[in-house]
């Protein structure tokens, strides 16, 4: 199935198939593919960076959930909720959102472009740590690298990717985007 382009349906794909992998999840501190996090700092990280992202960009807060050491499913649920109906009322996804780095743009397209992407790229993180079907969509997989490529300088520097990891040259779309992103496509955390 192919991902909306529409920003609040594109999260309900994207964040829905991330929510079956973590009510999937039976092993908590199986290690994850990026380097000293487990499953559990997958979920960790997509509940914690947001809500400060959107504060000091758009004066938004998120709902409060449990902490992600206390009941990880429960965290991403409220999370997730609360996203999605930041997305779902007209009045908030239109609002601005103004950051020094991007400059100033709909808070819909900011949690579009930075957070719904992110949930997308650590769906495989989640799911290959613990075992589950780690299949990403592959237009929106070849979307990403291609919008990803061209800034790949500003990316390497800003410290939220690994260095780029070398896969074969008739690597489909998701192992491309994995191993731009700093990931082993054939990973197995044995």
């Amino acid at each position: 199935m192919a991902l909306s382009d529409r920003p609040s349906e594109r999260h309900r794909q994207v964040a829905g198939l991330f929510t079956d992998r973590v009510r999937g999840t039976r092993t908590w501190d199986a290690p994850a593919p990026v380097d000293g996090w487990n499953a559990r700092d997958v979920v960790r990280h997509l509940t914690e960076w947001l809500p400060g992202f959107l504060a000091s960009g758009a004066d938004l807060e998120l709902p409060h959930g449990p902490s992600v050491d206390e009941d990880p499913v429960a965290a991403w649920q409220v999370h997730c909720d609360g996203v999605q109906a930041l997305l779902d009322t007209p009045e908030t996804a239109h609002r601005q959102f103004v950051n020094r780095h991007v400059g100033s743009l709909p808070v819909e397209a900011a949690i579009d472009r930075f957070y719904t992407a992110d949930v997308f790229m650590h769906t495989w993180d989640l799911s290959r740590a613990t075992g589950q079907d780690d299949r990403l969509d592959p237009g929106f997989c070849a979307r990403l690298l291609g919008q990803m490529e061209p800034m790949e300088q500003a990316i390497r520097s800003s410290g939220q990717y690994g260095a780029p990891v070398e896969v074969p040259g008739d690597a489909d779309a998701q192992a491309r985007l994995l191993g731009f992103i700093g990931r082993d496509p054939f990973w197995s955390g044995r």
